[in-house]
C-alpha cells in the first residue's frame, strides 16, 4: 500500500460575476453543471473510451467497462493501465554511456563551448547510445483487465457481438456504469477507481456468470519502448515472466517480472479462482458457480500484499464517490446556462471534461507526460516545458495543493539540473526538458536547446506564494527559485556592440521550427526571462535579502522584444517571420509574450495587437497544436478583445478538436493531448477571474448580453 498526499478540502465560494455584474453569491449548482456533461456511449467507438483514476494511476475502459477489446481501441484512445511508478528499463548489453550522446558546440564563437545531449544523424555508436537513452527507461502498460465472454458456440465475443450498449461516466461520482447484451443476455457492469490506491473494483451482474460464460481476463503486454505504447503488444513472450505467486479463497497475486522491474497484481474477489490459459502472460478469473453478481478488486503495486486486505467493491465505490464530490465541491466553478451564444454549452463541456481528465491524469507527484496515464508518447516521458500547461490551471482554479504535489519533483531532480548547468559552464540549475521520473535528460536535437521551461519553476512557485502570501512558501521554494534565476542571469551572452544581453545563439524557441545554430532573442522567451528574473528579485526582497546586482544588470540590459514594421517578430534572427512559410507553422509563441506572460514595460500593446492580427491572418493554423488556441485567447483577452478570445478557443482546426470523452485530439499519431485541456482551463480561468492588470468582472467575456456567466472562486492570473 502507498502513502497519498491529501490536500485541504474547502468550499471555494466567492462573489458572483454575471455578464452585467452583481455582488450576490452566484449560487452555482455544481452538481448540475458537472452532471449535465456526463458522457454516454451507445456504440463501440475507439475514440470514446473512458478513463477512471486518481491522478497517480489511471485505467481506461471500452464500452464493456473493462479493457475487453484492446486491439479494437489501439489506434484510438487506447485502453491503458498506467501508474506513476510503472517504469521499465531494458538490459544494456552493449554498455552505453550517456557521455556518448553529447556533442560540443560554441554557438557564439566566443570560446564558450558546451555539450548537449542530442540525436546523432551519423550512424554508429553515438547514434545507438542516443537512441537507447531516449527509449530507456520507458513507462509501462501495467496490464490488461478485460472480460472473456463466450458465445453459445464456445467462441469468444467480438466487438460486433456487443449489443444494446449504454455506458455512462458519472463525472460527479467518478463511477462508470456499462450495460450491454450478448446473444440476448444482459450484462451490467459498474467500474470504480479507488482514490488512495492504484486499484480498480468491478461489479458484474449477469446470468452469464452462472452459465460459466463470463470470466475476467488478466493479460500482460510487453513494452514496445517506442514513441507510442498502446498496450497491445502480445509478442516477445520470452523476455518477461508472469506467475501466480499466491492464491486463496479471498483472491490471488500475479507477479510480473521484466528486465527492469518486478511488480504485482493483487486480486480480491467474492468467490473465484484464477488459472493460466495456456497462452503466455494470459490468465482467467473464473467466478464460482451459482453467482449472478460478481465483485472483483484489482490492485497494481510494487509490493506484494494480502488479497484479504484489499478494499472491496463497496469501499472502492465509497472512496471514489467521496473523493470526486470533494474535488468538485471546492475550488472555482463556472456556469454558462442561459447564454445565447451557441458555443457556450460546448465551452462548458470542454471545461468540465478537462477538469475531470486533468484530475485523473495530472495530479500526481511527478509532471505528467502529454498523454497522461493513458498511453505513452515520447516513450512515456514528461516534458518540463509542458508542465506550465499541466499545472497552472490548478492554482487559478483555487486548487493550488494539486499543483504543488508535482513541485516536489523539481527538488528531487535539482542536482541533475545543476549538473547539466555545470557541464555547460553555467551557474545555477538548468531545468531539463525531456526527462524520466529520476530527472535524467533524454537525448534530443530539439529538447536540448529549449529554454522556455526554465522560468516555469519561478512562475509555479509564485502562484503557490500568491495563494496565501505566507513566509513558509518562500522558505519552501526559495533555494530553487534562486538557483533557477542564477542560470537565467548567467545564460545570456553580452553583445558589446549594442551594450545588451542576448538570449542565444544556441536556442530553439517554443516555436520549434528555428535552428539552434543561428537563432537568438525569440520574443516570447525574452519577455518571459525578463518577467521571471524580476519575480526572483521580489522573492529575495520578501526573504529579507538585497536585490542581486547581477540579476538587475541582466534585467536592465536584456535585449528588447524584436519588432519590424509594427509587429513583433518570432525571433530577432528571423526578420522574415511572416513571409517565410517555414516560420508560420508550429506554435505562434510570439503571442505568449502577452498572455502567458504578464504585460511588461518592454512590451507595446499596440504593436502586440498588430502582431495578433498578423498571426491570425497569415499563420498556417492547421500546423499548430492544442495549446496554441488557448494561448491566442489569453493574448486577445489581455488586449481587451474578448470576442476574439472566444473565436480563438473555437477555431475550426483539427488540433482544436475535443472528443466525446473530452480529450484534445491532434492527429492519428497523437489522439489525446492534455496540454490542450490544461490550456482551456487556464484561458477560461483568466477570462473569468481576470489578471493583475485587468479591471472589472469577467474581463475576458463579451458584455453584449450573449454570454450569461456565473463564476466563483477563481484566482487572478499574474
Amino acid at each position: 500500500m502507498k502513502l497519498t498526499f491529501f490536500g485541504k478540502v474547502i468550499m471555494g465560494f466567492g462573489l458572483c460575476a454575471l455578464a452585467g455584474g452583481c455582488s450576490q453569491p452566484s449560487g452555482i449548482d455544481r452538481q448540475e453543471v458537472v452532471r449535465r456533461h456526463n458522457i454516454i456511449n451507445t456504440e463501440v467507438d475507439s475514440l470514446a473510451s473512458l478513463t477512471i483514476g486518481n491522478g497517480e494511476f489511471a485505467f481506461t475502459a471500452d464500452v464493456t467497462g473493462l479493457q475487453t477489446f484492446p486491439d479494437r481501441y489501439a489506434k484510438g484512445v487506447s485502453l491503458g493501465t498506467q501508474s506513476e511508478w510503472g517504469w521499465n528499463r531494458f538490459d544494456d548489453s552493449v554498455g552505453y554511456r550517456f557521455e556518448e550522446t553529447l556533442r560540443s558546440y560554441d554557438f557564439n564563437n566566443d570560446g564558450h563551448e558546451a555539450t548537449y545531449s542530442v540525436q546523432w544523424k551519423e550512424a554508429g555508436r553515438n547514434q545507438d547510445a542516443a537512441n537507447w537513452f531516449r527509449k530507456n527507461p520507458h513507462r509501462l502498460q501495467l496490464g490488461n483487465v478485460g472480460f472473456d465472454i463466450y458465445k453459445k458456440d464456445g467462441q469468444l465475443i467480438a466487438p460486433t457481438d456487443v449489443q444494446d450498449i449504454r455506458q455512462e461516466l458519472d463525472l460527479w461520482t467518478g463511477e462508470l456504469t456499462s450495460s450491454f447484451s450478448i446473444e440476448g443476455q444482459l450484462v451490467e457492469v459498474v467500474t470504480t477507481a479507488h482514490q488512495q490506491e492504484d486499484l480498480i473494483a468491478v461489479k458484474v451482474t449477469s446470468a452469464l456468470l452462472d452459465e460459466g460464460r463470463l470470466k475476467i481476463r488478466l493479460r500482460y503486454p510487453y513494452p514496445t519502448a517506442e514513441f507510442l505504447d498502446e498496450g497491445n503488444h502480445w509478442a516477445d513472450h520470452e523476455h518477461h515472466k508472469t506467475d501466480i505467486s499466491q492464491q486463496n479463497k479471498r483472491g490471488a497475486v500475479v507477479t510480473h517480472t521484466l528486465q527492469g522491474i518486478t511488480y504485482h497484481t493483487v486480486l480480491g474477489w467474492s468467490g473465484a479462482h484464477i488459472q493460466p490459459t495456456g497462452t503466455p502472460h494470459y490468465f482467467q478469473v473464473t467466478p464460482a458457480e451459482g453467482q449472478k453478481t460478481f465483485e472483483c478488486s484489482v490492485l497494481f503495486a510494487l509490493e506484494k500484499s494480502d488479497p484479504a486486505e484489499l478494499p472491496d467493491f463497496e469501499a472502492s465505490s465509497e472512496s471514489c464517490k467521496s473523493g470526486w464530490k470533494a474535488f468538485w465541491s471546492r475550488g472555482a466553478a463556472i456556469d454558462f446556462k442561459g447564454s445565447t451564444d451557441a458555443r457556450a454549452d460546448e465551452l462548458e463541456r470542454r471545461i468540465v471534461l478537462s477538469q475531470y481528465l486533468t484530475k485523473v491524469q495530472c495530479t500526481g507527484n511527478f509532471p505528467p507526460q502529454e498523454t497522461g496515464l493513458t498511453f505513452n508518447s515520447w516513450f512515456g516521458k514528461p516534458h518540463l516545458e509542458m508542465h506550465w500547461w499541466h499545472a497552472v490551471h490548478f492554482a487559478l482554479w483555487d486548487r493550488v495543493d494539486l499543483m504543488e504535489k508535482s513541485l516536489g519533483y523539481f527538488a528531487q531532480v535539482a542536482d541533475k539540473g545543476r549538473a547539466l548547468a555545470t557541464r555547460q559552464g553555467y551557474e545555477g540549475i538548468r531545468w531539463q526538458k525531456m526527462v524520466d521520473h529520476e530527472g535524467d535528460e533524454s537525448p534530443s536535437s530539439v529538447a536540448a536547446f529549449l529554454i522556455w521551461q526554465q522560468p516555469h519553476f519561478i512562475y509555479l512557485a509564485e502562484l503557490a506564494y500568491r495563494d496565501k502570501k505566507d513566509p513558509e512558501t518562500i522558505e519552501k521554494y526559495k533555494e530553487l527559485v534562486y538557483a533557477t534565476a542564477e542560470f537565467m542571469a548567467d545564460f545570456p551572452t553580452y553583445d558589446k556592440e549594442n551594450d545588451r544581453y542576448n538570449l542565444g545563439k544556441g536556442v530553439i524557441p517554443a516555436q520549434e521550427v528555428f535552428p539552434a545554430v543561428d537563432t537568438y532573442n525569440p520574443t516570447y522567451e525574452v519577455a518571459y526571462w525578463d518577467w521571471a528574473l524580476k519575480i526572483a528579485q521580489e522573492w529575495r526582497e520578501r526573504d529579507g535579502l538585497p536585490r542581486h546586482e547581477r540579476w538587475d544588470e541582466i534585467i536592465d540590459k536584456l535585449a528588447p522584444l524584436p519588432q519590424q514594421d509594427g509587429v513583433y517578430l518570432a525571433t530577432e534572427s528571423a526578420p522574415d517571420s511572416y513571409t517565410n512559410d517555414r516560420w508560420r507553422t508550429d506554435h505562434p509563441a510570439v503571442l505568449g509574450a502577452l498572455g502567458m506572460v504578464p504585460e511588461s514595460p518592454k512590451l507595446d500593446k499596440e504593436i502586440m495587437a498588430n502582431t495578433l492580427d498578423k498571426v491570425w491572418e497569415t499563420w498556417f493554423w492547421e500546423k499548430t497544436w492544442g495549446w496554441d488556441f488557448p494561448m491566442t485567447a489569453m493574448n486577445a483577452a489581455r488586449l481587451g478583445l474578448p470576442e476574439k478570445a472566444l473565436d480563438a478557443l473555437f477555431m475550426d482546426i483539427q488540433t482544436n478538436r475535443y472528443l466525446k470523452n473530452g480529450h484534445n485530439y491532434q492527429d492519428g499519431r497523437l489522439r489525446i493531448y492534455l496540454p490542450g485541456n490544461g490550456g482551456i482551463l487556464i484561458a477560461v480561468a483568466m477570462m473569468a477571474g481576470g489578471w493583475d492588470a485587468s479591471e472589472g468582472e469577467l474581463p475576458g467575456f463579451p458584455k453584449d448580453g450573449s454570454w450569461t456567466v456565473k463564476a466563483e472562486g477563481f484566482k487572478k492570473m499574474p
